[in-house]
């Protein structure tokens, strides 16, 4: 959805938190052209702080889409609250519950209709004592498995400045250094029609976790910990064995 599409609860929004985003940080804003398309696409950040929905939205928004955001369906049943969430469009998700198929419905409906959903494969903030990514949970997989719709790595830096997962503190001063930057589509090609197992899910996922883990470190420099590499299934086993279990 571009922003010539936008309703008023959307422009509300946008009135509402794009100053304040402007003031609060200065941007450096990269690969955009990898969302400037028509049609529905996956958007995959790593997940640093509390500040992230506010910074990948206004990041996505700059790009002139729309971010659909999964938030807990909890959130929809609150007055007021539930009644801007549905009108800005994000979308509700079960979690640990029967009706977690239909919230994967939800999705694929989002993205079908051209939506451009954001989904932080993380699952929660990064617990990594240097805020590199975890591994991933297999959602976003699931759904590009579904729709076929591009998978676009976005990788930020900077949020954690607003707010600090590790000390719960809060920054208030203008213009904090955030940077965040979209990779073109992950190659997904090799799993193209593959049923959705547990085994496809999690290769599928760790391409995607591997192509963002890479593109948050062009942003930081240094060399990022394997921490969440999977062992190939035959190797692990004699690994097993000796007592090597990761």
């Amino acid at each position: 959805m571009t922003r010539r599409r936008l309703g008023f609860w959307q422009r509300f929004a946008v009135v509402v938190v794009k100053p304040v985003m402007t003031v609060w940080t200065r941007r450096t804003w990269r690969g955009m052209e990898h969302l400037r398309h028509d049609g529905g696409v996956i958007i995959v950040p790593n997940h640093l702080s509390h500040a992230d929905p506010l910074v990948s939205a206004h990041f996505v928004y700059d790009a002139g889409r729309w971010p659909r955001f999964l938030a807990k369906a909890s959130l929809f049943r609150l007055p007021l609250v539930g009644g801007i969430l549905h009108r800005c469009r994000q979308i509700p998700v079960e979690r640990g519950s029967v009706d977690a198929a239909r919230s994967l419905d939800a999705l694929v409906a989002a993205v079908r209709e051209g939506g451009a959903v954001v989904i932080y494969p993380e699952g929660t903030t990064t617990r990594e004592p240097e805020l590199w990514p975890m591994k991933g949970k297999t959602g976003a997989a699931r759904l590009a498995l579904a729709t076929g719709a591009p998978v676009i790595p976005v990788a930020m830096w900077g949020p954690e400045r607003i707010f600090d997962p590790r000390t719960k503190r809060l920054s208030l001063r203008p213009r904090i250094p955030v940077t965040v930057v979209a990779g073109p589509p992950v190659d997904l090609s090799r799993w193209a029609g593959a049923a959705p197992t547990r085994a496809t899910l999690e290769e599928m996922t760790d391409a995607i976790m591997l192509r963002l883990r890479d593109l948050l470190a062009e942003i930081r420099g240094g060399t990022p910990p394997p921490l969440w590499a999977r062992p190939s299934r035959s190797a692990a086993r004699p690994q097993q064995e000796r007592g090597g279990a990761a």
